[in-house]
C-alpha cells in the first residue's frame, strides 16, 4: 500500500505552487561555479549531487554556500527554463531568494523558495516527491496520481511593507527618481521583510558583483535599469567581468562571449560605477575603513572586509548589490549589526612548526567546510603573525565552502584581538579541532589531478595583490618556464600599474608569464587554457575547487613556490607539502 503523505509546514521566502521529483542534499550549494547556468546540470566535482539535472525537480538543501553570484545563476536557469521546480531550505538564504525575485519583478517569472528549518529538512531525505502550495509541502514516495496544477492553486495578495521609510526612501519608492530606483527599493524593501528587519540604514560605497556574465537574462538586467535610467548614489567600484575588456580578441575570446560580457561591464558603467574590474576591491584606495556600513558583493571581498578591514556588509547577492547601489540604502541586519558579528562556532588549531604559503588557503577550505553558516572564532594562530596575503588566500577559499560572512581569528583580525569581544558572556559555543586527518583530507579534494603533468599555472584568483607579484618576481629570477606550460597571472588595473612601477614585472615577463587585467580564473576558459591542457595548478584554494567543474581540467593545489617549479619543469610532485606529511603516517601526532 502507499504510505501516508507527510506534511511540512514552513515559511514562504517566495509565494508560489509547484511540484516535482525530490533532489535532496545536505550538503550546500553554491549556484556559481556549481551549476551550469546553460543546462542546469550540477557541476561542482566535489558535492553529492554532481551531474544531476535540476530542470523540473524540487531541490532541497540546507543552504546555498560560496559565491554571490548564485543569484545571477539561478535567474538565468529561472529565464531560460532549466531552473528546478521550487527551492525547499533548511535555512533563510538571501542569495538564491534574490534571484527569484529578480526574476519575478524584472522578467514575470518566478517559482516557489520554501524555509522549513533544520528538523523538518530531515524529514525529506528519502522522500520521492514533493508538492508545494505556499508554505505547505506534501511529501509522498511517489508521484500522486490525481489531476492537480499548480496553475489552480490561489496564491494570497502581497502583504504591505512594514520597513520604516524616510520621506527619501518614501520618494523612491514611489519613482519620484526614476523607474530603476524604484524597483531597486522594491527589491531592498522585500530583501528587508524576508531578513525580518523593520530599518534600513544607510551605506558608504558598493561593490558590484552582478557585472559578471552568466547568460542574456544578467546582460537584459543590467540593460533594463540603464533604460530606466538607473543612476548609483553611493561610490561604486565593480567585481572582475567575465573577459579581459581591452584584449579579449588578442586572447582568442569568442565573441559570443566577448561582446556581451563586455557589454555588461559598460551597462555598469553607464549607470555610474567605476572602471575597477577586480575581485580584490580591498586592493584599492578605496578600500573601507574599520566600522564602515558598506555594500559588497563577491564572496572573498565580502569575508575579507568584515574579517580584515572591520567593514560591515552583509554576503549580498548580485543584483541586491546594484538596488542598494542606486538607493543608497540597506536592510539593518547580519554583520551590519553587532551582536551578529559574533562568533557561533570556536575552531582550535595545534600548534604550527614551518609552512608554506599552501597551508592558509588549505586552512581556510577546511574550516569552511566545518562552519555552514557560522560565524567562527579560530584559536591557535595566535603567534603565526599570517600575511594579508595569507588571510586573503584563507579568506577566499573559506567563503568557497562556508555560507559565513565573517571570520574571527584570535589575536590576529581586528575584532578578535581580545577574543573575548567576538564571543557572547555565558553563552556556550560549540567547538571543532583541526586535525591532521581532515586537513589532509581537503588537501587531497583541493587535488584532482590524476597525474603529474603540468599544463596551466592558474595564479591570481583572488586577484593578485603588489606583495604577490614582488614574491613571485623574486621566485622567477634568472628562470624561464618550459615552453609547454602557460604560467597566467590575473590582476586589476591597479595593481598591475604599481607592480610595473615598482619594476616586478620585469623578471615576472621574462620568465614567459601572461598578464590578464579585468577577469579571474573563475570566468576564464579556453582559449586562454589551451584545449590541450588536461592539468591545472594553481595556489588558490578557491580555484582548486571550482575549476574541475568550471573548466574540466583535473588541478594540483601547491604552494607559490611550487607552482614557479611545475612551471620550469612541467611537473608536479603529486606529495603533500612537508609540513604536512607526517600526517600520511598513520599514528603519528598532529605537527606542522
Amino acid at each position: 500500500m502507499p504510505s501516508t503523505p507527510i506534511r511540512v509546514v514552513g515559511r514562504s521566502l517566495v509565494e508560489g505552487a509547484a511540484q516535482g521529483a525530490l533532489l535532496f542534499a545536505d550538503v550546500g550549494l553554491s549556484f556559481w561555479g556549481g551549476v551550469d547556468p546553460a543546462s542546469g546540470e550540477v557541476i561542482d566535482r566535489h558535492h553529492p549531487l554532481s551531474s544531476q539535472r535540476l530542470a523540473g525537480r524540487v531541490l532541497a538543501i540546507p543552504s546555498g554556500r560560496g559565491s554571490c553570484t548564485g543569484s545571477s545563476v539561478l535567474m538565468e536557469l529561472i529565464s531560460n527554463g532549466h531552473a528546478p521546480a521550487a527551492l525547499v531550505l533548511a535555512e533563510t538564504d538571501e542569495i538564491l531568494t534574490l534571484g527569484v525575485l529578480v526574476a519575478q519583478l524584472i522578467f514575470q517569472r518566478s517559482l516557489p523558495v520554501v524555509q522549513i528549518g533544520s528538523e523538518a529538512f530531515e524529514r525529506l531525505r528519502g522522500q520521492g516527491f514533493v508538492r508545494i502550495e505556499g508554505n505547505c509541502l506534501t511529501l509522498t514516495g511517489r508521484r500522486p496520481d490525481d489531476r492537480w496544477d499548480q496553475a489552480d492553486v490561489p496564491l494570497p495578495p502581497p502583504m504591505p511593507s512594514t520597513v520604516n521609510l524616510t520621506e527619501q526612501d518614501r520618494a523612491l519608492l514611489d519613482g519620484n527618481h526614476g523607474k530603476a530606483a524604484q524597483v531597486a527599493m522594491q527589491i531592498v524593501l522585500r530583501m528587508a521583510e524576508i531578513q525580518g528587519t523593520t530599518q534600513l540604514l544607510d551605506v558608504t560605497q558598493a561593490h558590484i558583483d552582478g557585472c559578471i556574465y552568466t547568460g542574456p537574462a544578467s546582460l537584459r538586467f543590467a540593460e533594463q535599469l540603464v533604460q530606466w535610467g538607473a543612476k548609483v548614489r553611493v561610490p561604486t567600484t565593480l567585481n572582475s567581468i567575465s573577459v579581459d575588456q581591452r584584449r579579449w580578441r588578442e586572447l582568442g575570446i569568442d565573441p559570443a562571449l566577448g561582446e556581451p560580457a563586455s557589454a555588461l561591464g559598460d551597462a555598469y558603467m553607464a549607470m555610474g560605477a567605476q572602471l575597477s574590474f577586480t575581485c580584490a576591491p580591498y586592493l584599492l584606495e578605496t578600500a573601507p575603513k574599520a566600522g564602515e556600513q558598506i555594500v559588497w558583493a563577491e564572496s572573498n571581498a565580502v569575508v575579507y572586509a568584515n574579517s580584515v578591514l572591520g567593514a560591515r556588509t552583509q554576503k549580498y547577492p548580485d543584483f541586491l548589490d546594484i538596488c542598494i547601489a542606486l538607493c543608497g540604502r540597506a536592510p539593518l541586519t547580519g554583520c551590519h549589526l553587532d551582536d551578529q558579528r559574533k562568533a557561533r562556532l570556536i575552531v582550535d588549531v595545534p600548534g604550527l612548526g614551518t609552512v608554506d604559503d599552501s597551508f592558509y588557503p588549505l586552512l581556510g577550505y577546511h574550516i569552511g567546510g566545518l562552519t555552514g553558516r557560522r560565524i567562527p572564532l579560530i584559536r591557535g594562530l595566535e603567534h603565526a603573525a599570517p600575511t594579508l596575503d595569507d588571510l586573503k588566500a584563507f579568506g577566499a577559499a573559506f567563503a568557497t565552502t562556508s555560507a559565513a560572512p565573517l571570520f574571527h581569528i584570535a589575536g590576529v583580525t581586528p575584532e578578535a584581538l581580545d577574543p573575548v569581544d567576538v564571543v557572547e558572556a555565558d553563552c556556550p559555543i560549540p567547538m571543532e579541532t583541526v586535525d591532521a586527518a581532515g586537513l589532509l583530507a581537503s588537501w587531497r579534494e583541493l587535488n584532482s589531478a590524476r597525474d603529474n603533468r603540468v599544463d596551466v599555472i592558474s595564479l591570481g584568483n583572488p586577484h593578485f595583490s603588489l606583495s604577490e607579484f614582488a614574491n613571485l618576481a623574486a621566485l622567477c629570477v634568472g628562470r624561464s618556464k618550459h615552453p609547454d606550460v602557460v604560467l597566467a597571472i590575473t590582476c586589476g588595473r591597479a595593481v598591475l600599474e604599481q607592480a610595473r612601477q615598482a619594476g616586478h614585472l620585469g623578471a615576472i615577463e621574462a620568465f614567459g608569464a601572461t598578464l590578464v587585467t579585468d577577469t579571474c580564473w573563475c570566468m576564464l576558459g579556453e582559449p586562454v587554457i589551451p584545449p590541450a591542457a588536461t592539468t591545472l595548478m594553481t595556489n588558490s584554494g578557491k580555484y582548486a575547487h571550482y575549476a574541475p567543474g568550471l573548466v574540466g581540467r583535473g588541478v594540483h593545489f601547491a604552494s607559490l613556490a611550487a607552482c614557479v617549479d611545475a612551471a620550469c619543469n612541467a611537473t608536479a610532485t603529486g606529495q603533500p607539502p612537508l609540513w604536512l606529511q607526517p600526517a600520511t603516517r598513520q599514528g603519528n601526532p598532529f605537527h606542522v
